[in-house]
């Protein structure tokens, strides 16, 4: 299955049913008056997150959601039938923006969450309403509310709770693959990691879901390489994990590099929690690790890590600390919600 992210889709709500002109003609009636049917109410276009799917693929091959018009209202006071409505299924992750492709209408984060995008169109009133003591054969009613129309986009961001960053060969999708059962694609050569690679990651009995996006490089917010598109994808992450190779000639310069593209672009992306690794240590002896080690903590001002992804040296320490940060995110999360509860508690 083709990995897609974003989509622009075209949707309208159903409009209303046209209100009905009719008067009841029966034998032996002789003012049978006015019976015309409301119309029936348009349908909705509604957006919901499911499980089951993490990509927008389907929207790629149909752009066009229009949801079923009201049936007109009918004689013998008959209501028209309401119109079904439309059901766009999305990954969980999904944000639903305008447009402009700026404005966030949406975010659906949980599974069932579901929001109208835009809604049907009332049915117009018959005949029948508007009978009146000095107007018993009224010969007027009302159209049905036209429909909505309306284009959107569709942005998908993984949701994980460790994000892997790291310059294209600085072993992202060889620790994923050592920790998990995911199965990303791995060789020597830079950018094997074309699209955004989920795996989830036990340690201690607990788990925790890791997601390896496209390396970056030097220039990647104005579009060199890959650019930073997958960036998003580690914007909901409660930690970043950011993995150095120690064989690259320069791991600082790497690191340095990195952390300038976070930056640029922009958001709260840079401050999150993170875990600074040296990795592939397997090809270094003691006296280079030291070294680098030293080297990178001068110009991150924190502490560094060794591990390899493929003799598995130092894995499982890295993997406790990422628990650890893990943890504290959530804690602090279940705290303002408690004390978000506690204010609307306490409103007058």
């Amino acid at each position: 299955m083709k990995f897609l992210d974003l989509a622009k889709v075209y949707i309208r709500s159903g409009g209303g049913g046209g209100g009905c002109v009719s008067f009841r003609r029966e034998k032996f009636i002789e003012y049978g008056g006015p019976d015309g049917g409301d119309g029936g109410k348009g349908g909705d276009v509604v957006v919901e997150a499911v499980e089951g799917l993490n990509t927008l693929i389907d929207f790629r091959y149909q752009q066009h959601f229009f949801a079923q018009n009201g049936q007109h209202g009918m004689g013998s006071q008959r209501t028209g039938k309401d119109g079904d409505d439309k059901v766009l299924r999305v990954p969980v992750g999904t944000e639903i923006l305008d447009e402009d492709e700026e404005t966030v209408i949406a975010d659906l984060t949980e599974v069932g969450q579901k929001i109208i995008i835009a809604k049907g169109g009332n049915g117009g009133w018959g005949n029948l309403r508007f009978k009146t003591a000095t107007n018993q054969a009224p010969r007027r009613s009302n159209p049905g509310q036209e429909a909505i129309e309306r284009t959107i986009w569709l942005r998908l961001k993984l949701i994980a709770d460790v994000g892997l960053l790291g310059m294209p060969n600085a072993g992202k999708s060889t620790f994923l693959a050592a920790t998990s059962n995911a199965r990303p694609k791995v060789a020597d050569y830079p950018f094997t990691t074309l699209i955004p690679n989920l795996g989830v990651v036990g340690i201690d009995e607990v788990e925790f879901v890791v997601a390896d996006i496209p390396g970056l490089i030097a220039g990647a917010s104005e579009g060199r390489g890959l650019g930073d598109t997958f960036l998003g994808h580690v914007e909901r992450c409660a930690v970043l994990l950011h993995l150095i190779d120690g064989t690259s000639g320069d791991p600082a310069g790497d690191y340095t590099t990195i952390i300038e593209e976070l930056e640029a672009y922009g958001g709260a992306l840079a401050e999150k929690p993170r875990i600074t690794v040296l990795n592939k240590i397997d090809a270094l002896d003691d006296e280079e690790r030291a070294f680098l080690k030293e080297e990178i903590e001068a110009v991150c001002d924190g502490p560094v890590m060794l591990m390899s992804g493929v003799s598995r040296e130092g894995i499982p320490d890295v993997l406790r600390a990422l628990r650890a940060k893990i943890d504290d995110n959530r804690l602090r999360q279940r705290k303002a919600a408690e004390d978000a509860e506690e204010d609307t508690q306490w409103q007058p």
